[in-house]
């Protein structure tokens, strides 16, 4: 059943759920810094990511049987990186939405145009 999904969707989809392990694996720590030794949250940090692989792995090696290119991957995680950390930067972190944001997902909008239109 999973097989009659398209590779592209998912490998996006699994991509995209790494991502929320891997944006609370690198970051979610620091909203409780004060409150706890940087040990435990490594500790903690690595048991999330774990999560992060078990979902990335397979995502990568179905986008490049697939037939994606490596830079194709990358340019395709960050994208979906940018797109994940943004809520959880806003949502969670309760930071300022910044105009920065926009001229990233300009910058990733450029480095997609650039991976992909030899394709």
């Amino acid at each position: 059943m999973i097989e009659s999904i398209p590779a592209p969707v998912r490998m996006v989809a699994l991509l995209t759920a790494s991502n929320v392990f891997m944006t609370f694996a690198w970051y979610g720590h620091l909203k409780y810094h004060e409150q706890r030794v940087w040990l435990v949250a490594a500790l903690a940090s690595w048991g999330i990511a774990l999560f992060e692989y078990l979902l990335m792995v397979p995502a990568n090696r179905i986008g490049f049987a697939g037939g994606m290119s490596l830079a194709q991957l990358k340019i395709t995680q960050e994208v979906i990186t940018l797109a994940v950390f943004v809520p959880f930067a806003l949502l969670f972190m309760k930071q300022p939405l910044k105009l920065d944001f926009l001229w990233a997902a300009l910058c990733l909008v450029g480095a997609v145009y650039f991976v992909f239109r030899s394709a």
